[in-house]
């Protein structure tokens, strides 16, 4: 038994492996990047944003990690090329792809979980004036904006017949979340091309999965769910407590037991997955 326990521990091992992560910047995927970087991944940090792309790499290098920044636009196919060819360079081909770029923007939202107005109506934002490049920008963002890296880091992964690609998809994907139009859209779609990826792949050695995260306290949502002056949680906030049996938002730290097991071989036999992390919240109905 303790020889079978030691095999087990070492399929979580990831040390070694190289990770390219998007959006990496960000608070969920900067979580993500820097816990690979100090399980001994060898970490490639892609933002839009490439000052604070390279503070996230010089905080994994203080703390003993490996880590190089990019400014990459993961919608211009161009940039995400010449970002992998440095990548390869540097280091070779990645084992490990996340596909953490994404979010919502109220370009895409609408203002009311109901439409119960006049079609004419210009002082609230409803689905019949939403900007429609709005939406087409959240949208392309969460959803192309998975499509192509993993067009352009996954074919060196087949190439060498190993690697592994964890998309973000979000509770918004199954049952789409009141308001935000263009973003359950899209994670629906990431939901989808996740499993028609994997099948595709499916022989190639490549495995493709994801998570769907439910409501996770970052400073972004602090912001939107936490009044500014009471501190109390909004009417929207208690919405969303009130529909999560575990009666409470998730953390950041929270996504990473999931994500070590889908990159490493312990789930070597998982693929086309949508892993629900969420208090709960996709379980429950009245």
């Amino acid at each position: 038994m303790p020889g079978k326990v030691k095999a087990l521990d070492g399929q979580f091992d990831l040390s070694g492996r190289l990770a390219v992560v998007t959006g990496a910047a960000g608070e969920l995927c900067g979580t993500m990047a820097a816990v690979l970087a100090a399980r001994g991944v060898k970490t490639v940090i892609l933002d839009l944003d490439e000052e604070k792309a390279g503070q996230k790499a010089e905080c994994i290098r203080a703390e003993g990690g490996e880590a190089l920044a990019f400014g990459c636009n993961v919608l211009e196919e161009a940039e995400l090329e010449r970002c992998a060819r440095a990548v390869e360079q540097r280091w070779g081909i990645p084992h490990i792809l996340i596909n953490g770029a994404g979010g919502n923007h109220p370009s895409g939202s609408v203002e009311t979980d109901f439409f119960t107005g006049d079609l004419d109506r210009q002082d609230v934002k409803t689905f019949f004036n939403l900007p429609t490049e709005g939406f087409r920008n959240v949208l392309e963002l969460n959803f192309f904006g998975t499509v192509l890296p993993t067009k352009v880091f996954a074919r060196g992964m087949v190439e060498k017949g190993r690697g592994n690609i964890l998309n973000m998809s979000s509770m918004s994907a199954g049952t789409p979340l009141t308001r935000v139009a263009a973003y359950s859209a899209a994670k629906a779609a990431v939901s989808n091309f996740t499993r028609w990826l994997a099948v595709y792949l499916a022989k190639t050695g490549v495995r493709v999965n994801a998570l769907a995260p439910g409501f996770l306290m970052t400073e972004q949502l602090r912001f939107l769910h936490i009044d500014r002056e009471t501190g109390e949680y909004t009417p929207r906030a208690k919405k969303v407590i009130a529909h999560t049996p575990m009666e409470r938002y998730g953390e950041p730290d929270e996504l990473i037991g999931a994500m070590l097991w889908l990159l490493s071989d312990a789930s070597k036999f998982v693929t086309g997955t949508v892993i629900p992390i969420d208090g709960g919240f996709s379980s429950y109905t009245i």
